[in-house]
C-alpha cells in the first residue's frame, strides 16, 4: 500500500527531480494523516487530500526563497512516512523520492505578488510528462 504525499519544493528542487530522477531523503511533506482525520471527523477523502495539498502549498510559499514567485508541490506515492508532529498533515518521507513514484505537480501558473491567502489562486495540475516544461 502506498501513501499519497504532497511535497513542497523550490524551483531548484523540482529541476533536480526532473534532471536526476530523484530527491534525496528524508523529505518533509504533507499527507492525509490519522491526526487530520481525528481533527476533522466530518471531512471526506477529497477534503482531506485538499487540506494536505494546501498545507504543502503554504509551506512551498514560505520556503521558496526571495526570487521564486510561485508555489511548487509534487504529488507522489511513497511506501511509508513518519509523522513530523508539527501539524496535522506534516509527515517525513524517510527515503529518497524517485521519479517513478511522482504522480503530478501542482504549480501556480502566474507569479504571485504577495502571500496567497484562502482566497488565492488554485494551483494548476500538471501530469508527469508536463513537469519538465515547468523547470
Amino acid at each position: 500500500m502506498s501513501i499519497r504525499v504532497y511535497l513542497p519544493v523550490t524551483p531548484g528542487a523540482l529541476a533536480e527531480l526532473v534532471e536526476q530522477g530523484r530527491l534525496a531523503g528524508p523529505l518533509d511533506a504533507h499527507a492525509v494523516t490519522e491526526e487530520l482525520r481525528a481533527a476533522w471527523p466530518d471531512g471526506d477523502d477529497e477534503q482531506w487530500e485538499y487540506a494536505a495539498l494546501a498545507a504543502a502549498a503554504d509551506e512551498s510559499w514560505q520556503t521558496r526563497g526571495s526570487a521564486a514567485r510561485r508555489r511548487h508541490v509534487v504529488a507522489a506515492d511513497v511506501a511509508s512516512v513518519e509523522s513530523r508532529g508539527d501539524e496535522v498533515t506534516g509527515v517525513r518521507v524517510v527515503g529518497d523520492l524517485v521519479w517513478k513514484h511522482v504522480a503530478a505537480a501542482h504549480v501556480d501558473t502566474v507569479d504571485l505578488a504577495e502571500d496567497p491567502d484562502d482566497d488565492g489562486p488554485e494551483l494548476a495540475w500538471f501530469a508527469t510528462q508536463e513537469i519538465a516544461d515547468l523547470v
